[in-house]
């Protein structure tokens, strides 16, 4: 495919690479986007466990992710990545971001020439403080102009229910943001476009640190004022990293910004959210991994945030408080404490 030729209309073969909530639910977006465009298209998904996969297939459900939301019969699946990604002009990455580079490696010589590659994911790699589009530019060796990310308030089980949301599309080339948005839009998904790639990611990844950090309050059983406070703060620290690395003020202020801190950080939903919850009551680490399904990126991203706030000098207080509570320097008995103690400024000094 070729971006002069065919950017008027939408992806008519697709390739889902993971099989979790958010990389099924986005799969359903694009079957159902191409069912109300009367535009029939062919949805691959790929799974790493046979037993999801073949539940895919013959109920169109997966119960694992999204208990008894129903599939449409247009997707199907497999546990061979080369098959599902035969022909593909869109691929979607929805794999947890710390295995994105590996995986990619395996996967590089079986995307078709041309594809447009989408990134679902909201983590920064550790070691490299990469965003996961940096991480697929590397490895697949593509122009910024094919690469794109779709973030904004995106909670898997609400938008599988079929319950209105709103999203972002970012793309350095406008033409793919188009393409991709026309692609994903459902009667129940709306897709904005932006070539801001930066603030998109930075506002989908620092919402994460975040969103531990307001569950932390919630377990501890502190009121609305202080959760309100933390995401308030929490927004104006995301701002000053993406403002740091080239990103734009308005996408803070939008749905990959404000919208996906305010869901993130509201939802019990919210993988985040609820890590950050059994953390102030008190769970260890490793008991929150235990009770959790999924993967809860804040979690393993927020070092890499932390490193990079460092790398930048900028000023990241909550993220280096939920930081030191991870690593066990901080008990979360101290959070409110070292939150409150820092010096007085104006709100306006980002």
């Amino acid at each position: 495919m070729t971006l002069d030729a065919d950017m008027t209309g939408s992806a008519r073969s697709v390739a889902v690479l993971g099989a979790g909530s958010w990389g099924t639910t986005f799969a359903k977006i694009l079957a159902d986007a191409a069912i109300a465009a009367d535009s029939p298209r062919a949805i691959r998904v790929w799974g790493r466990r046979p037993e999801v996969v073949e539940q895919i297939n013959a109920s169109h459900r997966n119960e694992q992710y999204l208990k008894d939301i129903a599939l449409p019969p247009s997707i199907t699946a497999s546990t061979d990545v080369r098959e599902v990604l035969h022909g593909a002009d869109l691929v979607v990455l929805a794999v947890p971001a710390q295995s994105l580079r590996p995986q990619l490696r395996e996967w590089k010589g079986l995307i078709s020439p041309g594809a447009i590659v989408v990134s679902l994911m909201k983590g920064l790699e550790l070691g490299t403080d990469s965003r996961m589009s940096q991480v697929i530019q590397e490895e697949l060796d593509l122009p910024a102009d094919r690469i794109a990310v779709v973030s904004g308030p995106n909670l898997a089980m609400e938008i599988a229910r079929e319950e209105p949301t709103a999203s972002v599309v970012a793309c350095a080339e406008p033409a793919v943001a188009g393409w991709l948005a026309r692609s994903c839009t459902a009667p129940y998904f709306r897709p904005y476009t932006t070539s801001d790639v930066v603030g998109v990611e930075i506002g989908g990844i620092v919402k994460n640190v975040i969103a531990l950090a307001v569950g932390i309050c919630e377990g501890k059983q502190m009121g609305d004022n202080t959760k309100a406070s933390v995401i308030t703060r929490g927004l104006a620290e995301t701002s000053r990293l993406a403002l740091a690395l080239g990103g734009e003020a308005k996408t803070m202020a939008g749905l990959a910004g404000l919208g996906d801190l305010v869901a993130t950080c509201s939802s019990p939903l919210s993988r985040n959210h609820t890590a950050g919850r059994l953390l102030g009551q008190g769970l260890t680490l490793e008991e929150v991994g235990q009770k959790m399904t999924q993967t809860a990126e804040g979690i393993k991203s927020g070092q890499a945030v932390h490193e990079l706030a460092g790398k930048l000098g900028v000023d990241m207080p909550i993220t280096a408080a939920v930081v030191a509570v991870l690593a066990g320097k901080l008990s979360v008995n101290q959070l409110g404490t070292v939150l409150l103690s820092r010096e007085l400024k104006p709100e306006g000094d980002y």
